[in-house]
C-alpha cells in the first residue's frame, strides 16, 4: 500500500502538514499524527494497527465503525462526513 494512504484511507496529499513534511502520515509515524495529543496516536490507528493488527480498515468487517465518528473532523456536516467516508473506503478498496 503506498504511504500517503493511512490505514483509514484518508489521503495525505490532501493535507499541508502531509506536503511540508510537517507529517509523515499515520503508518510512518504510527499513529502519531500532528493533531493528536503528545504521546498519544489516532484511536483508528489505536484500534485496528495496535489491537487488531489488520493492515488498514478495510480488513475488519465492522467498517466503518464508530471510532470514526470518534475522530471525525468537526468542520464536517453529517453530509460531508459521509462523502468522507465513502471517499476513504473507495480508495482503500483501489489500493487493495
Amino acid at each position: 500500500m503506498n504511504t500517503y494512504i493511512s490505514v483509514c484511507g484518508s489521503d495525505c496529499r490532501k493535507c499541508c502538514c502531509f506536503e511540508s513534511g510537517e507529517c509523515t502520515g499515520c503508518n510512518e509515524c504510527k499513529g502519531k499524527v500532528f493533531h493528536v495529543s503528545e504521546g498519544e496516536a489516532c484511536a483508528i490507528y489505536n484500534c485496528c494497527v495496535t489491537e487488531h493488527g489488520y493492515s488498514n480498515c478495510l480488513d475488519c468487517e465492522k467498517i466503518p465503525c464508530g471510532i470514526w465518528n470518534k475522530t471525525r473532523d468537526p468542520k464536517f456536516s453529517d453530509e460531508e462526513f459521509e462523502k468522507n467516508i465513502a471517499e476513504r473506503i473507495a480508495l482503500l478498496r483501489e489500493k487493495r
